[in-house]
């Protein structure tokens, strides 16, 4: 009952962070921007302004699917980010651009975050094989005593928080460049800034609310598992 009661309150809480953030920006995508600049054209200023040639900007399908790829080094913008004339696609464009900086730059958390990648990869499978294990009484099968069974799952849960927990500061200061350079570059006016910083700042509470939830979720593991013990 544990483990359900974390999924319903942080996925409610997810819902509700979402919710508001989808509201944010289809409301911020109505006020055209004053410097009429385009998501992509946002994009490639603040590239070149870093001197960073080597990263194309690409439209892609869906919504709120913008990204960066550091594998092909590609910022990834949705189609209303991609072309969109307004601070909320001012917003999404730079902070992707933030990535490539970072990369760019080496930064560290985004180096630490990549070298987990494959790390966080194999938690995860490790942890779908335990569960589905589980559900048919696979772990007697196995013949892995209870203890054991704990250690796997929390560290695999541990590496999988560790990477949650990492993207904070990766996503945050891929924001404080994005804001910083749409304000020096004078690309927006006062009030469309405000527009933007708060549209990153519901964006960022999305990675929040996913970091709480796999501390939590780590957490009742480590109780379940080792908690009863003298």
């Amino acid at each position: 009952m544990g483990i359900i009661l974390i999924v319903v309150v942080f996925a409610i809480l997810g819902y509700v962070v979402s919710n508001k953030l989808k509201n944010k920006f289809k409301k911020y995508s109505q006020v055209s921007l004053k410097a009429n600049l385009s998501g992509k054209e946002i994009a490639e200023l603040m590239l070149a302004d870093h001197n960073i040639h080597n990263v194309s900007v690409n439209c892609v399908e869906g919504q709120l699917s913008d990204h960066y790829n550091p594998m092909n080094k590609t910022v990834n913008l949705s189609t209303d980010v991609y072309y969109g004339r307004n601070a909320a696609a001012t917003a999404v464009a730079a902070h992707e651009c933030g990535h490539a900086v970072q990369h760019a730059s080496s930064y560290a958390w985004l180096k630490l975050r990549s070298a987990l990648v494959p790390i966080q990869n194999i938690s995860g499978k490790i942890l779908n094989v335990v569960l589905i294990a589980s559900l048919f009484g696979g772990i007697a099968l196995f013949g892995l005593p209870y203890e054991a069974v704990g250690v796997v799952v929390v560290g695999a849960y541990s590496m999988l928080t560790l990477f949650s927990v990492i993207t904070l500061p990766v996503e945050f200061d891929a924001s404080n460049r994005a804001l910083a350079w749409v304000k020096q570059r004078n690309i927006v006016t006062p009030e469309e800034y405000g527009m933007s910083k708060d549209a990153l700042k519901w964006a960022a509470m999305t990675y929040v609310v996913a970091a709480l939830a796999s501390m939590a979720t780590l957490a009742y593991y480590m109780f379940i598992f080792f908690g009863n013990r003298d």
